[in-house]
Formats: structure tokens, C-alpha cells, sequence
């Protein structure tokens, strides 16, 4: 008897994304392979950690970069980073300071779920307009980094390149958030080459690593004081051993290997290939909801934060009378048999493609039809 049968637990029909939820991705071959190859061994963490860093930067072309328990310990351990490098005395006390103000400013169009981040490493988020004056001005002696989120969650908002100018002008780093960015795999080195000094990532989720590991690439400078600060570095004083504000951040080895094969899997696909899959996908679903006679059905290609990211993957878009009704089909769905979970907002209901495996989008075309009862003619693909 397998795991799930022993816990009473059914592996569902994923239509809402990567998303952590949901168990981010699915493993590849190579990934799981390398989980394996991890298992066997001891390795020193701190060695792996670098050489792991050194193999991602070279693989990408850019200066640095740290495996992550996830882009939410990248947020804490970069802004940890940006801290020290303005005042190294506090990397032994984070995310105490002893008084000392540390900043972090962010676009109000920017704000979101997961902005409250900044503070877990003991700085303040500071909201400013999107506006260059509004960006300068507040910009003081106790800012340590500007972060950048780079979802499209509103239009007046300062581009990546305006911000970097005027924070690298004033000697202050800049952090961007690019967690579900994931794809295309450019974007990987976009925000780097755009001046960004760390960028942080997801590598749970269209990548294809564990759902809880994470990747920042960025800056020598900034990564070294993040490796410092994570969980497998410590100092030894007066015959006591010291540890920082990542150690509650793990990644084990198995980790840290599953990120490298999965990384080096992502930047050889062919992405043409896998947009014309969920086309065709998102383009099935929408026929067979059509011809059963259901009008309010269409193709569209989200924007903003309240879609699961990123963007550029297409959806089909369901629209009902109300937000009570679409929580309720929702619900029924995933009650059902298998388990079907699809997104709301509002009265609409999204199916996202990227994790449908082949020949899902059949079966959630034919159980939404059934709860919205309509009748399908099963059109040819």
C-alpha cells in the first residue's frame, strides 16, 4: 500500500497553477534522480551551498547565486543582507537591531500578501508613490534597499530601470520579488541585467524543484552576506557556536541538488512548444463548453495580482451570475471524483493549464460541464 491510500488521501486534477497550495510542481526524471544521489551521502552543507552557487552563476551568467527554502526566505535573507551591508555589526543580532532604523522601501501599487516579509528580518517597509520625486525623497540615511515586486499590479508604478537608477544614484540596493516570474526561463537574468542587485525566485513551481526551495541570483557582494546569514553558517566565539537569522531557513542536500537538475532541465526547454500545449488545451475546453451551449466562456490572459502567476500562460475564463455561484461549482468540484481545483475571482472561474497532465483537460471540461448542466458533444481535438 502506498502513502496516499495509507493516509486516505486522493492526488486531485491541478487547473489553479504551481501554486504552494497544491504542492508547487511535479518531479522530472533528472530531479528525482538527483534526490536520490543526494540521499546517499554526507556532504559539508557550506561547501555544497558555494559550489551549488558558483554552478548556477555560471550557468546563467550572472555574478552569484544561493539556494533558498523557498522565495520567501529570499525575501527575509536579502533584506538581512541589505541590513548588514549597511551596518555589518547587527548580522550577528538580526533580526534585533539595538535600536538602530533600518528601511525598506516599496511602491504603494506594489504593496501585497506577502510585502510583510521585509519585517521578519527586522526592517520597516516604508510605502512611496510611484513617482521618481516621491522615490528620492524618501530615500534617507536609514534606507537599506528599495524592493521591486515584479508582478503587474498596477499603472503607476516605476519601472524596474527607473528605480534602480535612482536607488544606485543614492547607494542603496534594490531587491526584486520575482517568485512565480516562471515563465518564460528568461526572466531568470531579465531583472539581473536590468540592474537588479538580488532577485529572488521560486524554484518550486515552473521550474520544477521541490516546493520548498527558492533561488537567488544576484550580486557577489549581496549573495555572500546571504549565505553567511542562511541556515548551515555559524562562528565559533569564546567556545560557543554562533548561528544567524537563516537557520530556521534549511534546505538539505537533497534540496539543493534537485534545484541544479532542475535548472539545467528548465533552460533547455522549448517553450514555443510547451505555450502551443496549453493552447491547444485552453482552446479544447473552451469548444466543448461552447458547443454544449455554454456562451460565457472565453480565453484570456490575466493580469494583475489576483491571478495565480504569471501571466503569460493562457486561461479559460467561465463567467456566472454570481461569486456564490462560482464557489459553489468550486466547491462541488473539488468533492468530486477525482478532485478537480479551478480558481475564482469574483463570479468568474479560471482554469490555468500548466499543471493539467494530458488528457485532464477532458475530464475537467466533462465534470464542469456537469455541474454547470450542460450536455458535451466531445469534439474532436
Amino acid at each position: 500500500m502506498g502513502w496516499l491510500a495509507e493516509l486516505g488521501l486522493r492526488p486531485v486534477i491541478n487547473g489553479v497553477g504551481t501554486v504552494t497550495v497544491l504542492g508547487g510542481s511535479l518531479f522530472s526524471e533528472e530531479v528525482l534522480e538527483a534526490v536520490r544521489e543526494a540521499s546517499r551521502v554526507f556532504l559539508d552543507m557550506e561547501e555544497l551551498h558555494l559550489r551549488a552557487g558558483r554552478y548556477v552563476a555560471e550557468l546563467l551568467g550572472v555574478e552569484d547565486a544561493y539556494v533558498t527554502s523557498g522565495a520567501g526566505a529570499g525575501i527575509v535573507l536579502a533584506v538581512a543582507a541589505c541590513m548588514a551591508l549597511k551596518c555589518p555589526e547587527v548580522v550577528e543580532t538580526l533580526p534585533k537591531t539595538g535600536g538602530r532604523s533600518f528601511k525598506v522601501l516599496a511602491q504603494r501599487g506594489q504593496r501585497n500578501m506577502y510585502d510583510y516579509l521585509v519585517g521578519i528580518a527586522g526592517a520597516e517597509l516604508v510605502e512611496v508613490e510611484g513617482r521618481p520625486e516621491s522615490l528620492e525623497k524618501a530615500i534617507d540615511e536609514n534606507v537599506c534597499a528599495v524592493m521591486y515586486f515584479a508582478a503587474d499590479m498596477a499603472p503607476d508604478i516605476l519601472p524596474l530601470e527607473a528605480v534602480v537608477e535612482i536607488a544606485h544614484g543614492r547607494g542603496v540596493p534594490v531587491v526584486v520579488d520575482a517568485a512565480a516570474e516562471l515563465p518564460p526561463p528568461e526572466n531568470l537574468v531579465k531583472f539581473y541585467r536590468l540592474g537588479a542587485d538580488a532577485v529572488l525566485f521560486s524554484a518550486g513551481k515552473d521550474m520544477g524543484a521541490p516546493n520548498d526551495t527558492g533561488l537567488i541570483v544576484g550580486r557577489r557582494r549581496l549573495v555572500e552576506l546571504c549565505r553567511r546569514l542562511g541556515p548551515h553558517s555559524y562562528e565559533k566565539r569564546g567556545g560557543r557556536v554562533r548561528v544567524f537569522i537563516g537557520r530556521p531557513m534549511k534546505t538539505s542536500k537533497e534540496d539543493i541538488l534537485a534545484v541544479l537538475a532542475a535548472l539545467r532541465s528548465y533552460l533547455s526547454i522549448d517553450e514555443e512548444a510547451r505555450l502551443r500545449t496549453w493552447e491547444a488545451k485552453v482552446d479544447y475546453m473552451i469548444s466543448e463548453l461552447r458547443g454544449a451551449g455554454l456562451e460565457s466562456v472565453g480565453k484570456i490572459y490575466p493580469r494583475g495580482f489576483e491571478h495565480p502567476r504569471p501571466p503569460c500562460i493562457p486561461r479559460v475564463e467561465v463567467r456566472l451570475s454570481s461569486p456564490e455561484e462560482a464557489e459553489e461549482v468550486l466547491k462541488s468540484l473539488r468533492e468530486g471524483d477525482p478532485p478537480i481545483y479551478l480558481y475564482s475571482i469574483h463570479e468568474r472561474i479560471y482554469i490555468n493549464p500548466q499543471c493539467l497532465r494530458d488528457g485532464e483537460e477532458r475530464v475537467v471540461a466533462e465534470k464542469l460541464a456537469e455541474k454547470l448542466r450542460l450536455k458535451l458533444n466531445h469534439l474532436p481535438r
